[in-house]
């Protein structure tokens, strides 16, 4: 939809009915496929002609100066008033990317041992920043998806962003809180020592940068991220009948388990996501969760690009922070982690996270799954046993667990593949008392010219999901959600080599 040419972009006439989704992205990188989308939100009087939905990131838009205050302990009833509106004459110069690192350090898979102030708990965050209140200010503006390096100190990035309708947004009883520039200075000095980098020092634009948004004909809506080394990765907001929402989440850049029927394993592994930039995906779906006004966010899954379990540290500690009340609220039992066992062993790294456990099945023959899942090193068997042993240490209200089978027409979607699916999560259920195992039925999703597989027929899927029903197992069809633009399970991919932004 957008094109580049001479380093500047052009837009065609239909991308004007979608104003509030372009002004998500950078001025100088945005790449929109619009399809279906209209704009029923009335503009804010607060901000003239221009939609309140507007973006912290449009650079164009007026910069706003606040006198210097004290930090976040303590109160300034009056801080509100105090933020004067520049014009849009005075610009402020955009956040940059940092140079491209090295090959071999792009695709390092080491995670970072200390990472920035979004995957730190509140504790280790009080003590950085020298007080609790101020480690709360700065979740308060996280959770809504607004970084508060842009929302504090001397110059307030807000773009067109409505400054009075965030601070509305914040608890009553810290809205008149600031944080000072001290303060900022130490939330930046955090990612920059996390980072090894002067140029990202904080979330929006230096963790990450929102660089282009797909919308389905369904409403499913796929970010894709640029992180700070150039490299890219993609999330998923799946909304659900206008009530809630779910987030499909990466963990990794690519995958190095290169199941056959999957997009992102045809990529082979890049790096691992450090917790920062999975809580990324996070925060820019809570952004635009607010901008658009779309239901709110009441699932997370990991399901996205990667094996969580060859990122097991980051990703639990992400699990963490999604489930702190202070942070972004999510229930435990609202967070599942989705592994492919490369190991036995896989399952016992989450069994203490706070998440629902889901094994990627897809065959439970040992050959057949070999075929899917080429890296496939143990018997199912053997796996199987290593989610028995997990769920065994976990609490009895906390053992539901899922076992995915993405269904592929005459490969494993017969009659007998669910008699033998049957079969072996009967073995789970015998074992561990209190089990609950949910079987999700993916019909598979087509990733191109690449693949040889099919979708099956919705009659054989209905047939295999009553036969295993039959055999008093709760089994559901997953439905495809915004497979015309690449966003359903399995689909996603992003290109090996670093980008810079223009």
């Amino acid at each position: 939809s957008i094109q580049s040419k001479h380093s500047k972009m052009r837009f065609r006439s239909s991308v004007h009915a979608i104003p509030f989704l372009m002004c998500l992205l950078p001025s100088t990188f945005m790449a929109f496929a619009p399809t279906a989308i209209h704009n029923h939100h009335k503009p804010s009087s607060s901000v003239g002609q221009n939609s309140r939905l507007q973006s912290t990131l449009a650079p164009e838009a007026p910069s706003r100066v606040a006198d210097d205050d004290d930090d976040g302990d303590h109160n300034n009833k009056n801080q509100a008033h105090n933020v004067k509106v520049l014009h849009p004459a005075h610009k402020i110069t955009t956040h940059k990317p940092s140079p491209l690192k090295s090959t071999s350090a792009v695709t390092s898979s080491s995670p970072r041992i200390k990472g920035g102030a979004l995957s730190m708990s509140l504790e280790e965050l009080a003590v950085e920043l020298g007080g609790k209140g101020r480690a709360q200010i700065v979740w308060d503006c996280y959770s809504i998806g607004i970084d508060p390096a842009n929302m504090y100190g001397k110059v307030v990035r807000l773009g067109w962003d409505d400054y009075e309708s965030i601070v509305n947004r914040l608890p009553s009883q810290r809205r008149s809180q600031r944080l000072g520039p001290e303060t900022i200075q130490k939330l930046k000095q955090l990612y920059r020592d996390a980072y090894n980098s002067e140029n990202v020092s904080k979330v929006e634009g230096g963790v990450a940068t929102l660089s282009y948004i797909s919308r389905a004909s369904d409403d499913t809506t796929k970010l894709l991220l640029k992180l700070s080394d150039g490299l890219e990765v993609e999330t998923v907001i799946i909304p659900w009948k206008g009530k809630r929402s779910t987030l499909c989440i990466s963990s990794q850049v690519g995958c190095r388990q290169g199941c056959t029927f999957c997009a992102t394993g045809k990529m082979g592994k890049l790096r691992d996501l450090t917790a920062d930039e999975i809580l990324a995906q996070m925060f820019y779906a809570k952004k635009l969760q607010r901008l658009e006004e779309l239901p709110d966010i009441t699932n997370v899954v990991f399901m996205g690009m990667g094996e969580p379990s060859d990122n097991a540290k980051n990703v639990i500690q992400a699990t963490k922070i999604l489930t702190t009340r202070p942070f972004f609220q999510l229930s435990a039992s609202r967070v599942t982690v989705s592994t492919v066992a490369p190991t036995p062993e896989s399952f016992m790294e989450f069994a203490k996270a706070p998440c629902v456990l889901a094994w990627s099945v897809h065959a439970v023959d040992d050959d057949l799954r070999k075929k899917l899942v080429p890296t496939t090193k143990y018997s199912m068997a053997e796996l199987r046993q290593g989610l028995i042993d997990a769920l065994l240490t976990r609490p009895m209200n906390a053992r539901t667990c899922m076992l995915e089978v993405a269904l592929m027409r005459d490969i494993n979607d017969r009659l007998e593949h669910a008699d033998g699916l049957a079969e072996f999560t009967q073995v789970i259920m015998d074992q561990v008392p209190g089990v609950k195992p949910h079987i999700n039925l993916i019909p598979f999703n087509d990733i191109g010219k690449h693949s040889s597989y099919q979708r099956p027929f919705n009659e054989d899927v209905m047939a295999f999901q009553k036969r295993l029903q039959s055999k008093g197992l709760y089994a559901h069809i997953r439905t495809t959600r915004g497979d015309d633009k690449t966003a359903a399970c399995g689909q996603l991919s992003t290109s090996r080599k670093p980008k810079t932004l223009p």
